[in-house]
């Protein structure tokens, strides 16, 4: 009879914290409980992935429109109607909601959909009072966006704001340049409103190829993005129809909508992690090893509350990593080595590996840009590209970044050969797929340049 209420309590109902009470209780057969305060599939299923990914859908159908007369088709105008669709995608919501909640029911595992925070190396408290023991604690918490510290910043939305809008605005600024910027950008932009972007940085997608985002930001220009880098907001106050926005620009503006994607922060406060000796970082991420324990033996971490590698397919992979070292006594490290990702601005990215601006030896580029048949056969503008960082001494591909429609798709299938150890010849002896664009990835035949 074990001293403990159970074998593993996770504190956080995301796709990590899901994942890893799922195959603790059916794999390893421990007594798991999971406590949520909010909606059970976190950040990515809730407020993040799903949902954006299918806004950018919905802004995507505009510009197919257009083609489709390109190709032929009579087609009329049609009017995006925001209140259908965001009457579908709440319907979609509660549905993965209650698939998260049935995958935790039938493994086993006993649900609590309140908060719970760290009494003790062994406690938990949830939020009626009542409290639990546990052998083992993780927490898979997630994080969530953060204001800037300005004067009326309580005026601008945030991420998490967007898909609860009343009505579509007419105006929206948004401040930032990361990938959650840039990709609500493109999906304001494609429904039709007004959409501006300020980014302090001399270039938007910091951390990703230069090369790659600079096309980016040129096609988000091209295709109705008021883009400004370079420029910040000063102040912002209340006005008559909206916003009045002060820049760093000189020009002062009213906007329906401000939103704010200048960061996210692990959900710690309050957790009661201090008062347990938990060790936290400066952002108050929680501090772990290769095996994501913390200093407190008992309590181990996972996903964004570390602030690792913050995307859902790690947060899984770090989930199952926790099992197989905690529960099925097989050490495992979890691999953040190589890991394909996409960012679905408009147009789309596709990249793993190194930039070419970060190696680290001497490389050879591998570098096409080209505008896409279908785009061509419409008379758009917008161009693609593919790009290949190969190591000159080992010839194995370093990093490959797609710009292109469906690039997300492209790079996982890429990131298979990338993570296998492919290399450059590897990827000539493939025998291209014709006509498509990703034929090009083996078709490059002559480095643009070696460093």
């Amino acid at each position: 009879m074990s001293d403990f209420d159970y074998d593993l309590f996770v504190i956080g109902g995301g796709s990590g914290g899901v994942r890893a009470a799922r195959v603790a209780a059916g794999e390893a057969d421990a007594k798991v409980a999971i406590a949520e305060e909010s909606r059970f599939g976190g950040t990515c299923v809730i407020r993040g992935c799903v949902p954006k990914k299918l806004m950018v859908f919905a802004s995507g159908y505009g510009e197919m429109i257009a083609d489709a007369r390109a190709f032929g088709w009579d087609v009329g105008e049609g009017d995006f109607d925001w209140k259908s669709f965001q009457s579908k995608l709440s319907d979609e919501l509660d549905r993965l909601e209650g698939v998260y909640q049935r995958l935790i029911d039938n493994s086993g595992v006993d649900r609590f959909d309140q908060r719970a925070i760290v009494k003790d190396a062994h406690t938990v408290e949830l939020a009626d009072g009542t409290t639990k023991s546990a052998k083992h604690i993780l927490i898979a918490t997630g994080g969530h966006p953060v204001r800037p510290d300005l004067e009326n910043a309580n005026l601008g939305i945030v991420s998490d704001d967007i898909f609860d809008l009343p009505e579509l605005p007419k105006t929206i600024l948004i401040i930032g340049g990361g990938y959650i910027a840039c990709e609500f950008a493109g999906v304001f932009n494609g429904l039709g409103v007004e959409t501006t972007q300020y980014y302090r940085g001399a270039q938007i997608l910091r951390g990703f190829d230069e090369e790659a985002r600079g096309l980016i930001a040129e096609e988000m220009k091209t295709n109705g993005v008021d883009l400004h880098c370079g420029t910040d907001i000063i102040e912002m106050s209340e006005a008559e129809g909206g916003i009045r926005v002060k820049a760093t620009n000189g020009t002062e503006r009213v906007f329906d909508k401000v939103l704010f994607a200048t960061g996210r922060v692990p959900n710690t406060k309050g957790m009661g992690l201090e008062d347990a000796d938990v060790n936290l970082g400066r952002k108050g991420e929680i501090q772990v090893d290769a095996y994501s324990q913390t200093n407190v033996p008992s309590i181990y971490a996972i996903g964004d509350v570390t602030d690792r590698v913050n995307l859902t397919p790690v947060a899984i992979r770090e989930g199952m990593a926790f099992v197989e070292t905690v529960f099925k006594g097989n050490p495992t490290k979890p691999d953040h080595d190589l890991i394909p990702t996409a960012i679905f601005t408009q147009p789309e990215m596709g990249t793993i590996g190194i930039a070419e601006e970060d190696a680290e030896e001497p490389i050879e580029v591998y570098a096409t840009s080209f505008k896409a048949m279908h785009s061509a056969f419409a008379g758009r503008s917008d161009r693609v590209m593919m790009k290949l960082i190969v190591s000159q001494e080992s010839r194995k591909v370093l990093g490959c970044h797609i710009v292109a429609p469906n690039a997300g798709e492209m790079i996982q299938l890429a990131g298979i050969a990338i993570k296998m150890g492919a290399t450059k010849e590897d990827f000539d002896r493939t025998v291209a797929v014709h006509p498509t664009m990703a034929e090009e990835l083996v078709t490059m035949r002559e480095p643009v340049r070696r460093t």
